[in-house]
């Protein structure tokens, strides 16, 4: 039995890429499950197993937002602004994290690259740090 096998239709939702969303639709015969829409607009499908139709994610991404706990996830703020420069090298390194629109950081190798570079024309330099050491 998979995680979102009895989802409705205005299920309130919690996806760690873009935050608070709703169930807009539920498709019975398909690949995806669900249509999400969140607050910030986007519209994204998801599985049964709460993998989404966006990115490189190949794990649950998303869950009913009673059951979600977040104390763990680091919302915290980037400790310095990075160059554009910078930002390149760490990339190529694989040593870069990029803010998602619901506050969580990831790894950037498992965001879409048009997010990315989005983000780099707009000069949103901001959303972008230096993977922690552990």
């Amino acid at each position: 039995m998979a995680y979102f096998d009895n989802v409705k239709v205005n299920d309130k939702l919690y996806g760690l890429v873009f935050g608070a969303g709703t169930v807009s639709q539920v498709f019975e015969e398909s690949h995806y499950k669900m249509l999400v829409t969140f607050k910030n607009g986007y519209e994204v499908p998801y599985t049964e197993e709460g993998i989404p139709g966006w990115g490189n994610f190949k794990k649950q991404t998303i869950y009913y937002k009673s059951d979600i706990d977040l104390t763990d996830v680091d919302f915290g703020p980037a400790p310095k602004v990075l160059s554009p420069k910078k930002i390149i090298k760490l990339r190529e390194k694989k040593k870069l994290e990029i803010r998602l629109p619901s506050g969580i950081w990831a790894d950037c190798s498992k965001c879409v690259k048009n997010y990315i570079e989005e983000m780099l024309e707009a000069e949103n330099y901001h959303l972008f740090r230096k993977k922690p050491k552990l």
